[in-house]
């Protein structure tokens, strides 16, 4: 985890309660309580133990903690094994570790004209628990056939 203060120059501390609009540029790392919108061009880690209620638009979003709300990155989320995340996805990449939970949609990946090429739908079930290989496009994630 990159935690230096020159990637996060800004900091919501863990005992701090925040309602509003936030916009940066270099990177925020959120370890207390935010409600609200948050937008900038680098990057947001919501540390373990954090919570997040509103929609984010950033370069790369990581999360640890919980957020409820819809992700917007231009490069990648990455959701860590004590991720809960209910919202939608849309980012060039996302990367899900076993343990995390997604309830939400998934726009993934961008084609030469910046289309999205395709929505999959996913259920409320941890990440690593989908048996029997690859879901399709629109299947869910963590559903047993």
């Amino acid at each position: 985890m990159a935690e230096s203060n020159a990637e996060f120059p800004t900091t919501v501390g863990a005992d701090a309660v925040f309602k509003g609009e936030l916009h940066f540029e270099k990177g925020v790392r959120l370890l207390g309580k935010f409600e609200g919108e948050i937008g900038g061009g680098g990057q947001l880690m919501v540390a373990e133990g954090a919570t997040l209620t509103g929609d984010v638009k950033a370069g790369t979003i990581r999360i640890e903690g919980q957020v409820k709300g819809n992700l917007q990155a231009g490069t990648k989320v990455h959701l860590t094994s004590s991720a809960r995340l209910e919202g939608d996805v849309q980012a060039g990449r996302l990367e899900v570790a076993e343990g995390a939970i997604l309830i939400g949609r998934c726009v993934i990946g961008v084609d030469g004209q910046g289309k999205t090429p395709a929505t999959t739908k996913t259920a409320a079930a941890p990440v690593g628990a989908v048996t029997g290989g690859r879901p399709r496009t629109g299947e869910p994630v963590g559903v047993k056939k």
